[in-house]
């Protein structure tokens, strides 16, 4: 893999990362802009505990641009972009709307491939490994930021999920704290911890998953499941078989076989409605342990937290759609229409010939 760091037009930073060593990138970005202003600022909600982010400059982020205008496509000729090159592997770049800036952490997107009509499902398994390579390389980078306390990568994928740019991309939000869904993982771990004389939760699950009858799919080194209690009516948890707390802790040979597992698995989530059916909407979320002070949750030590990739689609049968309605956003008590058991017994009927 090759690393070449440069700035756009309004001084934002773009890293492109390349399959090839001998690859040159000193493409200019050739667009008249202005110097990126942002508003975001993080609330505290003292009442639940949790944290807002507050970003009126969003409303005027690009949405739904025709094809031809894609800011996520290379630039051709007097067509400009948010990539200067007329080509890519795979481009990291500072959001140009970001919702976390400055004191507040930082948001990235991530393009993994030029070609604005294909998929991740699509990538080839080197191409998926570059981008793996590229999880990787960023989180390393902005956990070294004073701001940032936890570094989250992540996939939306489809107009039904929110997402306003066709093009295949995910981001990574460095949060300038620990989320509340991490701090719920870590409260359990603890509790567990000291209710088992030292058992690791995370290790737990794992095993009685690969013992039970919701694995999707195993690889020697990773193993993927519809958890016991699967809030989503289609939903996979996929684990490296070693702990690690992070994607910088991944041992050559988990990398190796990572995007094996996971475009398999991407690939059935596209069939499970069955043929015909437009891509499956879906949500890929990588869970990381914080890089941030753990004294608060009691015992727990960073290696105690296992790195794991969540994916999710809110379809939750052909044409119709999972709404979080008033159980689900009001009190956050989620009821899955699709039995756990049924949804990985899907998975697996579904394997790619």
């Amino acid at each position: 893999m090759k690393k070449t760091s440069t700035l756009l037009a309004d001084g934002r930073e773009l890293i492109y990362y390349d399959l090839r060593d001998d690859t040159v990138r000193d493409a200019v970005d050739r667009r008249p802009l202005d110097r990126t202003i942002t508003t975001s600022e993080v609330r505290r909600d003292v009442l639940l505990g949790d944290s807002v982010a507050i970003a009126s400059h969003r409303q005027g982020r690009t949405y739904h641009p025709p094809a031809d205008e894609c800011p996520l496509c290379p630039t051709q000729g007097e067509r400009l972009s948010e990539i200067p090159d007329s080509s890519y592997d795979v481009v990291v770049f500072e959001n140009r709307f970001p919702s976390l800036a400055g004191d507040s952490g930082r948001c990235e997107v991530v393009c993994f491939t030029s070609d604005h009509d294909a998929s991740f499902a699509d990538l080839t398994e080197e191409q998926a490994r570059l981008v793996l390579d590229a999880w990787t390389d960023r989180t390393s980078e902005l956990s070294h930021l004073p701001s940032v306390e936890q570094v989250f990568c992540f996939e939306n994928r489809g107009e039904e999920i929110g997402v306003t740019l066709g093009h295949p991309h995910g981001q990574i939000y460095a949060y300038p704290f620990t989320t509340p869904r991490t701090a719920l993982m870590l409260r359990s771990l603890a509790a567990h911890k000291e209710a088992t004389g030292g058992e690791n939760l995370f290790d737990a699950i794992v095993e009685q998953e690969r013992a039970g009858e919701r694995v999707v799919l195993e690889g020697e080194h990773w193993v993927a499941f519809v958890p016991y209690a699967a809030h989503w009516p289609y939903e996979v948890h996929l684990y490296p078989k070693r702990r690690v707390p992070d994607l910088l802790a991944l041992d050559e040979a988990a990398r190796t076989e990572f995007p094996q597992i996971y475009l398999e698995l991407l690939r059935r989530f596209d069939r499970i409605f069955g043929e015909g059916e437009p891509p499956t909407p879906y949500i890929a979320a990588w869970h990381q342990a914080p890089f941030g002070a753990l004294e608060e949750f009691d015992g727990v030590t960073r290696d105690d937290f296992a790195l794991h990739l969540e994916l999710f689609t809110i379809r939750r049968t052909s044409g119709k759609l999972k709404f979080l309605a008033g159980s689900e956003s009001g009190m956050s008590v989620f009821i899955n229409d699709v039995p756990p058991e049924r949804a990985a017994e899907r998975l697996r009927e579904v394997a790619s010939s």
